[in-house]
């Protein structure tokens, strides 16, 4: 016990003497994410990208004698990005004022804008540096500011040997005068790293494989998503072959040479032990390598199953059909890319309304009765059931006075007064919604109450619906179910089909939403709303993760407002804030931050956006 208080004493007084930072002025990157993602947009940065957190970097310059013994200032984050995020720091606690640790984060953001190719890391900087004082010249006072505070942390050129002494001279040259191209002499060791300039060389994703990850046919290759431990930080990877087990260091005592033992093959390369705090581990972790080899965890335990066949899967409605898919990177459209599957249920069975939900669907009938269309008087008719006075008087009086008009409407009539608008419901209907929300609810059941409540108010009001849902397992393969079409009536079958729904693949939202819209388009009304409820982002097993499928998405969000249409989502993401707005803008969207409550707030969305 006293050598642990002895150790746990030393190590927070040598700690808190090398250590550099100000944590009572620490800035975390959650606190300015938001701003900073506006700030970086409002510049001219593309939209699509998102904020996230930077990875460790190793620093190899020279420490003091009190950071080595307390065994800090080895790592640093860098900011940087990529073609799909724009990093930043985790926090930064850098200088005593809080002020200007955000403005470090905002000048950071500033020159990640300007794009440059070429060059070693000072001179690319430099450029980047100058090019963002030419444009907005506004930040020429903070970056000032930030370059007179940085300067007082760095090493004195005494402390340094001759090399290293140079090369710290001409990296504070280049600090203070961004105009003029410095020459970097590499010493024995790097320079001490610039918080101002972003990072010196990127990590860049390496995939190393002999064969491209497999495409799972069956959904018992595919793991839902569960309620995990996460880690803290992003960690800095790499993808390798999966050790074969035959090559490595054997180790035995040699006692055991005179012992007999059974021999078991067991690739000690790898653990499954559910027991183990993995979490944990990965933190303590530098670099994480991670290897492919095209098998799944499920298939190694599952041996013996016999797994269902297709004739088992819902019923296929026809052969496919071509959809369109957005590529960014070459701005064009490419043609019949993806094939959407229309299918229906093979387990839906007549039903009514579930008893647990009659209490709140008759409240929401009661409020969607006012929709209802409504025989009303119509007043100056040329034909009608009775005379309009108003209209007689007026008729009368003209003609005594010489004007007679023989086509004056001088009848009323008793007409129907219907509401011209069609609403189609697009659920996401992919496996994260097989996640439990609670100890009784999944989120696919939320979304199955929902579509039901939202079906029972629609039925009131005598508006022409339909009700799809959707997901994908690659592009050649995009399930999309008829729940209920436009043309069928609301009845026990429909309400089978809604209670029969169940999770599925993945994600593929830009093609759903371009057949979606292709429907919607051809109904003969005046408005015509697309409601799309979805749980996260679009994604699928190739490249329509990230940046691709966002860009895919959104065009197809743009191609409907060109047909007319009022594309709105509803989601439950709690991450929907970082990209929503790009997709949809930033009043076509709601997050329902209480999923339970979804049921009754999508009707009360419906009425607020068609009356």
């Amino acid at each position: 016990m006293i050598e642990e208080f002895v150790g746990e004493t030393w190590h927070r007084f040598i700690t808190k003497h090398a250590d550099r930072h100000y944590p009572e002025a620490l800035v975390a990157l959650d606190d300015v994410r938001h701003t900073a993602g506006i700030f970086f947009r409002a510049l001219g940065g593309e939209a699509s990208l998102r904020v996230e957190n930077a990875t460790d970097s190793e620093v190899n310059s020279r420490r003091s004698l009190v950071e080595r013994i307390a065994g800090i200032g080895n790592k640093t984050q860098y900011a940087w990005r990529d073609e799909d995020t724009l990093r930043l720091p985790e926090s930064i606690a850098l200088f005593p004022s809080k002020q200007l640790n955000i403005d470090l984060y905002l000048w950071l953001t500033a020159i990640s804008v300007v794009s440059t190719e070429g060059g070693d890391w000072i001179s690319r900087n430099q450029y980047r540096t100058k090019k963002t004082l030419e444009i907005w010249p506004g930040l020429k006072p903070r970056y000032q500011q930030l370059v007179t505070a940085h300067l007082t942390q760095r090493p004195k050129l005494t402390d340094l040997s001759k090399g290293e002494a140079q090369q710290e001279k001409t990296v504070q040259s280049a600090l203070l005068n961004s105009t003029q191209e410095y020459v970097l002499e590499y010493a024995k060791r790097p320079p001490y790293p610039v918080c101002l300039w972003l990072h010196p060389s990127p990590p860049k994703i390496e995939f190393n494989q002999k064969s491209p990850p497999k495409d799972p046919d069956h959904p018992e290759n595919v793991e839902a998503k569960k309620e995990q431990s996460k880690q803290q930080k992003r960690k800095k990877a790499n993808r390798e072959d999966v050790p074969d087990g035959k090559s490595g260091l054997m180790s035995f005592r040699l006692e055991s040479l005179w012992s007999w033992a059974e021999y078991s093959k067991v690739d000690r390369t790898s653990t499954e032990d559910d027991d183990d705090d993995v979490v944990k581990t990965a933190e303590d972790m530098d670099s994480i390598t991670i290897g492919q080899d095209g098998e799944t965890t499920a298939s190694k335990v599952k041996l013996d199953l016999d797994l269902p066949s297709s004739s088992y899967d819902d019923i296929v409605l026809g052969e496919g059909i071509p959809i369109d898919e957005w590529d960014y990177k070459t701005q064009r459209l490419q043609k019949a890319h993806c094939r959407l599957i229309p299918m229906l249920s093979r387990d839906a069975i007549e039903t009514t309304l579930p008893a647990r939900l009659n209490k709140q669907a008759r409240r929401i009938r009661r409020q969607f009765e006012v929709l209802r269309p409504q025989r009303h008087w119509v007043n100056r008719q040329n034909e009608g059931t009775e005379l309009d006075l108003e209209s007689y008087v007026n008729f009368l009086s003209d003609r005594k006075h010489g004007h007679v008009q023989t086509d004056m409407p001088v009848y009323k009539d008793l007409q129907n007064q219907s509401r011209d608008l069609s609403c189609l419901l697009l659920a996401d209907l992919s496996l994260s919604t097989d996640a439990y929300i609670n100890n009784d609810s999944r989120v696919v059941d939320v979304i199955r109450d929902t579509l039901f409540l939202f079906s029972e108010a629609l039925n009131v009001t005598g508006d022409r619906f339909a009700l799809h849902g959707f997901s994908s397992r690659n592009r050649n393969h995009v399930r999309f179910y008829d729940i209920k079409p436009f043309d069928e009536q609301y009845t026990d079958i429909s309400r089978g089909h809604i209670n029969a729904i169940r999770p599925g693949y993945y994600t593929r939202m830009g093609a759903a939403i371009r057949h979606a819209s292709q429907l919607l388009d051809k109904q003969a009304t005046s408005q015509k709303l697309l409601l799309i409820l979805t749980d996260g982002k679009p994604n699928d097993l190739d490249k329509y993760e990230g940046r691709y499928g966002l860009e895919d998405t959104r065009q197809a969000i743009i191609e409907a407002e060109r047909m007319g249409l009022q594309p709105f989502c509803v989601t439950i993401d709690e991450k929907a804030e970082d990209y929503l707005p790009y997709l949809f803008g930033k009043n076509a969207y709601l997050f329902v931050k209480n999923i339970a409550a979804l049921p009754a707030k999508l009707p009360q969305l419906y009425l607020r956006l068609t009356q």
